[in-house]
């Protein structure tokens, strides 16, 4: 398990990072999301957390278009017809039903099925 914080002037959030479901762009915010269901919205750009999550030991987030990063640990379906990324796990408390491009899905798609294996936790 490993955590990330985020400081800005005024504040410090440490989270961990198998509790992160997803951050998606909003400007130059960016909300990140918890499977718990909370949403923090952060004073840094989708960059930033992208630089963040590749320092990680093991990063489990993947960049899904111009904005979007979800934590591939939990992708349970990529639907192209529907431009359509849903994530799912036994441990989540539901599910997130996220929109995007088709050409970012295709590419996360292709991805997904070069990867050997799962992504599941190799503890």
């Amino acid at each position: 398990m490993e955590w990330i914080k985020i400081a800005t002037q005024s504040e410090l959030v440490r989270v961990r990072t198998d509790e992160i479901a997803y951050v998606q762009a909003d400007g130059n915010y960016s909300d990140l999301y918890l499977f718990s269901g909370k949403s923090h919205k952060m004073t840094f750009k989708l960059h930033f957390f992208n630089e963040t999550f590749q320092q990680l030991h093991k990063n489990m987030f993947v960049r899904v278009g111009r904005s979007l990063i979800v934590n591939k640990k939990y992708i349970y379906i990529i639907n192209l017809v529907e431009q359509k990324l849903v994530l799912s796990g036994k441990d989540l408390r539901g599910e997130f039903t996220l929109k995007a491009s088709k050409d970012a899905l295709a590419e996360l798609k292709a991805t997904m099925e070069r990867e050997k294996g799962g992504t599941e936790d190799e503890n």
